[in-house]
């Protein structure tokens, strides 16, 4: 295979179009993963669907874990394209597309065109880009505008006539969209990587020629509204997103996604494969200079800044001992910059570069396919993408639909349901018993509005339903809780290997209008409805 277009720099600078697309393409071939997916979009749907833009929900119940500007975005999207998958996981495309693009437009400022060109395949062929970039959560997004934040003051810094007071507003006004994003990490972590770089380049005195007064009432007219008004509308919810979700996730052991030390340099791996050993060599590199005491560099102050970026900001997140890949996302662009410059300095004017280079690439975009299609099937696994065409079909929308043993996040969003969903379980025991887990997240909401906790049922509301013919269970086959003998009583409808759909009978055992039994009836009542929506 010819790979000898890579080395076409107009190749370079016009194929980098075509990974937006890939992006975009790929966000439509999966259904929504779980927990993550199904719980980010259909808090988007319902404030959406609801109007009530200050209050995230979850089934209706507060969900304060991340603040709103990932809602938000998700809501308005959908107002425009219907909720769909692919219209939540637009939101987060867009952040990447921003990611990738404003580290061209900044490495190509301060390295030139080429390296600037290379580092957009680096990052654009990553599983980062193309894999993580239409993940629907709230960790690209957050990534992304740390980025643009440091990218900004960066520039700011380094302007050749002195303090480029726009390029630092817009520093500000990226940091405040990152506290919008995932909280205080957003204005953190930008902060300690700037201070970090500033006392190491020694650029003490241009902190006071920083715009501070309009940059930070831009800040304070951006992040701080949304807090005031919705701590208003629920005293507590600060100490709640900032002390147990933000302040305690960071310091305490019990929460979930416990890993080793050495979890990020696994993440970082992963996430920027194969490009990550380009970057890794030019560590090296600089460690020996720094022993020798022999460094040279013409671009010194930039790249200081990339590895204080990587160095510090993977240090600050492998305190913790709760780990997550996604918390990896905000050094990729430094690591691919780095990766790309690496390339340029040492291995550009050899005969096979451009066949190396185009080889690595496709084996990039190969990587990031198998694992986006890999994450469909072990998601379809528990979807409930299946069942949910059932609940179309058969459940009115004034009828009762309750789940048993799990909390299925994406079956009222691929459903469109507007009556939240009865979650039935031991909720005396689980509140004493709960970890990390969804039990915990709806008993916690329901502090904030009591009555939501309405759809918080016990036990023995599984048989009033049995009773009920305008009644739905759902319940969970892969579940370890999971027994038939638990719905005796009720009748079959639908059933995939994940999921079962129940329905209550009513005092004579039969459902209203059935000569056969009522299993048979409803599975009748399915093909008919399953033949409709293919026609």
């Amino acid at each position: 295979m010819n790979f000898s277009f890579f080395a076409s720099p107009r190749w370079r600078a016009w194929g980098l179009w075509l990974l937006p697309v890939l992006l975009l393409i790929l966000a439509t071939v999966r259904p929504l993963s779980m927990p993550d997916e199904g719980r980010y979009a259909e808090v988007g749907r319902w404030m959406w669907m609801s109007g009530d833009w200050l209050t995230p929900r979850v089934d209706g119940i507060p969900f304060f874990h991340k603040p709103p500007l990932l809602y938000w975005l998700e809501a308005a999207s959908m107002a425009v394209f219907g909720a769909t998958p692919w219209a939540a996981r637009l939101v987060v495309a867009l952040h990447a597309c921003l990611m990738l693009g404003l580290m061209v437009a900044c490495v190509r400022h301060f390295a030139g065109a080429d390296t600037a060109r290379r580092a957009g395949w680096v990052l654009g062929t990553s599983m980062t880009f193309l894999v993580a970039g239409q993940y629907v959560n709230t960790d690209m997004m957050v990534a992304t505008w740390m980025g643009v934040a440091i990218w900004c003051f960066a520039r700011a810094f380094m302007h050749d006539g002195g303090m480029h007071a726009n390029w630092a507003r817009a520093g500000f006004v990226a940091c405040a969209l990152g506290v919008l994003s995932k909280g205080l990490i957003g204005l953190l972590l930008p902060g300690l990587v700037l201070f970090v770089w500033i006392a190491v380049t020694w650029q003490w005195r241009k902190i006071l020629a920083l715009p501070w007064v309009s940059g930070l009432l831009l800040f304070a007219a951006i992040a701080l509204p949304w807090f005031v008004l919705a701590a208003r509308e629920h005293p507590d919810m600060l100490a709640y997103m900032f002390g147990k979700h933000q302040f305690g996730r960071y310091t305490a052991t019990t929460f979930n996604n416990a890993r080793p030390w050495w979890f990020y340099g696994m993440a970082v791996t992963v996430l920027l494969f194969p490009w990550i050993f380009f970057a890794a060599a030019d560590g090296v590199q600089r460690l020996r200079q720094c022993w020798r005491k022999s460094t040279s560099e013409d671009n010194a102050a930039w790249v200081a800044l990339c590895w204080i970026w990587v160095l510090a900001i993977l240090g600050f997140f492998s305190i913790p001992n709760s780990k997550l890949i996604g918390y990896a996302l905000p050094v990729m662009p430094p690591l691919a910059a780095l990766a790309a410059l690496w390339w340029q300095r040492h291995w550009v004017n050899r005969t096979w570069s451009a066949w190396l280079f185009g080889a690595l690439s496709l084996l990039g975009l190969g990587v990031a396919g198998v694992a986006n299609d890999y994450a469909g099937v072990f998601t379809l696994e528990r979807s409930t993408r299946g069942v949910a065409q059932a609940v179309v079909c058969h459940v009115g929308t004034d009828d009762v639909l309750a789940v048993v043993d799990d909390y299925p996040y994406d079956v009222m969003f691929y459903a469109q349901r507007q009556r939240p969903i009865e979650v039935i379980q031991d909720w005396v025991r689980e509140e004493q018993e709960a970890g990390d887990d969804w039990r915990r997240e709806l008993m916690d909401g329901v502090a904030f509005d009591p009555p939501a906790g309405a759809v918080l049922q016990p036990l023995p509301r599984l048989a009033e339903l049995r009773t009920n013919e305008h009644a739905w269970v759902l319940a969970p086959r892969w579940h370890k809780a999971f027994r038939t003998e638990t719905y005796a009583g009720f009748a079959e409808v639908y059933k995939d290997d994940a999921w079962i759909l129940y329905r209550g009978v009513n005092a004579t055992g039969q459902l209203a209008g059935a000569a056969k039994s009522p299993e048979a009836a409803e599975q009748k009542r399915l093909r008919g409805c399953e033949d409709q929506g293919k026609k």
